[in-house]
C-alpha cells in the first residue's frame, strides 16, 4: 500500500475534542491581543509587513519551488499527499509558541505577540487562499484537489468558525474585563499546548506503525521545510534591513506554524490521506523541537 492510500485512525470524538483545544489555544492569543497591537502596524509597519510577507507570501512560494524541483527527477518526487500536506503547513499562521520562544531568544517580543495577531486574523483569508492557489499548480496536487471537491469557500467558512469565533470572543474579554482576562491567560496557554502536545503524540502513538513505516520521508520533509522557513525568516528580514532582534523575531514566527489548524483541517477534508496527515502531525512535533534549540542558541549567544 502506497503512502497516498495510508489512512489515519483519529476517531471523531478525538477530532472534536482537537477543535475545542485548538479554539482555546485561539482563545489565549486573543487574550494578549491589544488595539495597541494594531495601532503599531499603523505608526511603525516595517517589521511587520515584512515578517507577513515572509509569512504568507515568501514562504508558500518557496515551498511550491521546493515541490516543484523535486518533482522535475521521479527519484526526488515527493509523494502527492505528503506534497499536499507540505502546502497546507505553509498556508497556516504562525503558532502561539513562537511568542515563547522570541522571548527565550532575547528577540522583539513585542513584534512576535504582533505578528501572532495579525497573521491569525489574515488566516481567515490567507489560508484557504494559499493553499487552493499552490495546491492547484501542481498536478500531482490538483488532481487530489479535483477529486475531493475542496470548495476554498467552504474552507474559509470552516477557518472562520474554527479561528474567528474564539478569536473574538477572547479581544472582547480582554478590551472590557482586562484584569480578568490577564488572570486567566497564562493558565489557559498551559492548559492548551499541554493538551495540543498530548494529542499529537496520540495521534502518532495509535498511528505508530504507519509512522515507523515511513519515518524517513515524514523527518526529511520536516526537516527541510521547517529549516527553510527559519532560514527564509532571519535572512529574509535581514535583507529587508531589519536588525538582528528582530531578524530572529521574524525567523521564529515564520518557522512556528500553527500546526494544530493544519491538522484539523487535514481530518476534515482530507483524511483518507495519511501522508498528509502524519506530516502535520510530526511538523507539530518537530517545530517545537527547532524553535526550542533554535531559541537557546540565540539566548545564549546574546548572553
Amino acid at each position: 500500500m502506497g503512502i497516498d492510500n495510508v489512512e489515519i485512525t483519529f476517531d471523531s470524538n478525538t477530532q472534536f475534542i482537537l477543535k475545542l483545544i485548538l479554539g482555546f489555544i485561539i482563545f489565549g492569543v486573543a487574550l494578549d491581543i491589544k488595539i495597541e497591537d494594531f495601532k503599531r502596524v499603523v505608526e511603525n509597519p516595517k517589521g511587520i509587513l515584512i515578517g507577513l510577507s515572509l509569512q504568507f507570501i515568501a514562504f508558500p512560494a518557496l515551498t511550491f519551488l521546493l515541490i516543484w524541483g523535486a518533482s522535475q527527477s521521479e527519484r526526488t518526487a515527493f509523494y502527492p499527499s505528503v506534497a499536499l500536506g507540505m502546502l497546507l503547513l505553509a498556508a497556516c499562521p504562525g503558532g502561539n509558541m513562537s511568542n515563547f520562544f522570541t522571548h527565550l531568544a532575547k528577540g522583539n517580543t513585542a513584534l512576535s505577540v504582533s505578528m501572532s495577531a495579525i497573521s491569525t486574523v489574515a488566516a481567515l483569508v490567507m489560508t484557504p487562499l494559499n493553499f487552493s492557489f499552490w495546491g492547484s499548480l501542481l498536478p500531482s496536487t490538483n488532481s487530489l484537489l479535483s477529486v475531493l471537491s475542496i470548495d476554498p469557500i467552504d474552507m474559509l467558512i470552516t477557518i472562520t468558525i474554527l479561528l474567528g469565533i474564539p478569536l473574538t470572543i477572547g479581544m472582547l474579554i480582554a478590551h472590557y474585563q482586562a484584569a480578568f482576562a490577564n488572570k486567566i491567560k497564562k493558565p489557559m496557554k498551559n492548559f492548551s499546548i499541554f493538551f495540543f502536545i498530548l494529542l499529537i503524540f496520540g495521534a502518532l502513538a495509535v498511528n505508530w506503525q504507519t509512522f515507523l513505516d515511513y519515518i524517513g520521508t515524514f523527518a526529511l520533509v520536516v526537516f527541510l521545510q521547517n529549516s527553510l522557513a527559519l532560514t527564509l525568516g532571519y535572512w529574509g528580514a535581514k535583507a529587508a534591513g531589519l536588525s538582528h532582534y528582530d531578524s530572529k523575531t521574524v525567523s521564529l514566527e515564520v518557522g512556528i506554524q500553527n500546526s494544530g489548524l493544519g491538522l484539523i483541517l487535514f481530518f476534515q477534508y482530507f483524511e483518507h490521506l495519511g501522508g498528509m496527515g502524519i506530516i502535520v502531525a510530526w511538523w507539530g512535533m518537530w517545530h517545537m523541537i527547532s524553535g526550542l534549540t533554535l531559541a537557546y542558541y540565540w539566548q545564549r549567544k546574546a548572553a
